[in-house]
């Protein structure tokens, strides 16, 4: 056991192992149930409704990993952590898969004992500002004070982009993107600056959610995906290819409304081997054969829940850009399954 530089700087204060526990897959069919980890409330991506039912661009995900492994989506147990508790969750066995709008870096990766599976967001930080201020650019912000998360790469950004730009600014942070927000309503920073599509989800809490705008400036770059404890190939293989699915799905027109009837009716070799009807992919990866069929049916595919969470078919609105598959101009890219 032994406890990095990083982990400090992330205020993880547990010790980072050295060697991962293996068999997570078998251990979460065993025990019937997934545990994920989710935010404590970020719009689109996971967040429970009045309710308390979560729902959200992450979420699905975890839905989805659930039906490619026990074959119900509703398997799944939600674990709401802040910033600079989700690693040490990962890491100390907490929870099976770390689902939270999380940044890949090289540090995070290397340094944590831990492994992104891939990208299900390409996003990047921005600035969220009151229009009343008068402000059209990051660079009329030179002394602004801005509110911001703890224990997230947002403040390492800010700070290479005020000081490659000789401005200089304060910061007033907390624990939680909600009390983020809700300093920004209380008049205590000029500016809330994150993700680009988590500002856009928390403008929709002011009261008046046209009375902010998002700045055009995106000042970084923030890929963020699934993240497994290192050492354990095959947990690592089940959430790659899980996210990959979806996507694969969305590419081949297979969705909840026709996957039962490209199942039986298509003749497309892709889809018979993304559906279970040929090959061996499930058995090759611990699943049942049916695995990416349960995750459509059940989940849907990519363009599905994105339009649902945070697209045209949500109160947020995000245009999917740099998230549109890559044969229709974004850079979504589904390994091939076969």
């Amino acid at each position: 056991m032994k406890v990095t530089k990083l982990a400090l700087l992330f205020g993880l204060t547990a010790a980072v192992p050295t060697l991962s526990h293996a068999g997570t897959l078998e251990d979460v069919m065993k025990e019937g149930v997934l545990k994920c980890g989710v935010s404590t409330g970020i719009p689109g991506f996971s967040a429970a409704d009045s309710n308390g039912e979560w729902k959200g661009l992450d979420v699905d995900f975890c839905k989805s990993v659930a039906s490619a492994v026990l074959g119900d989506a509703s398997k799944v147990k939600y674990f709401p952590l802040t910033a600079k508790e989700r690693f040490t969750a990962l890491q100390s066995g907490e929870i099976d898969v770390l689902a939270r709008a999380t940044t890949w870096t090289a540090t995070r990766d290397a340094s944590l004992g831990l492994n992104f599976a891939g990208v299900n967001y390409y996003d990047g930080q921005g600035f969220l500002v009151s229009k009343s201020i008068g402000v059209n650019s990051a660079k009329e912000l030179d002394g602004a004070t801005f509110c911001i998360q703890a224990g997230t790469t947002t403040e390492l950004n800010l700070t290479d982009y005020f000081k490659a730009n000789g401005m200089e600014y304060k910061a007033v942070t907390y624990d939680t993107s909600g009390q983020t927000i809700d300093g920004f309503k209380k008049g205590r920073c000029d500016a809330v600056t994150s993700d680009r599509s988590q500002l856009a989800g928390l403008r929709i809490k002011l009261d008046d959610p046209k009375s902010a705008i998002l700045l055009p400036e995106t000042i970084s770059k923030e890929p963020l995906g699934p993240v497994v404890r290192q050492g354990d190939d095959a947990w690592f293989n089940v959430i790659r290819w899980t996210m990959f699915a979806t996507i694969e799905a969305e590419e081949l027109g297979v969705s909840s409304s026709n996957v039962d009837e490209m199942l039986k009716s298509s003749i497309n070799p892709g889809i018979k081997r993304l559906l279970g009807s040929t090959g061996k992919t499930g058995e090759d990866l611990g699943l049942k054969n049916d695995w990416a069929y349960q995750i459509v049916k059940q989940v849907g595919n990519y363009a599905e829940s994105y339009d649902l969470n945070v697209g045209k078919d949500s109160p947020i609105q995000i245009e999917r850009s740099l998230n549109k598959l890559w044969n229709q101009g974004g850079i979504m890219y589904p390994m091939p399954i076969r």
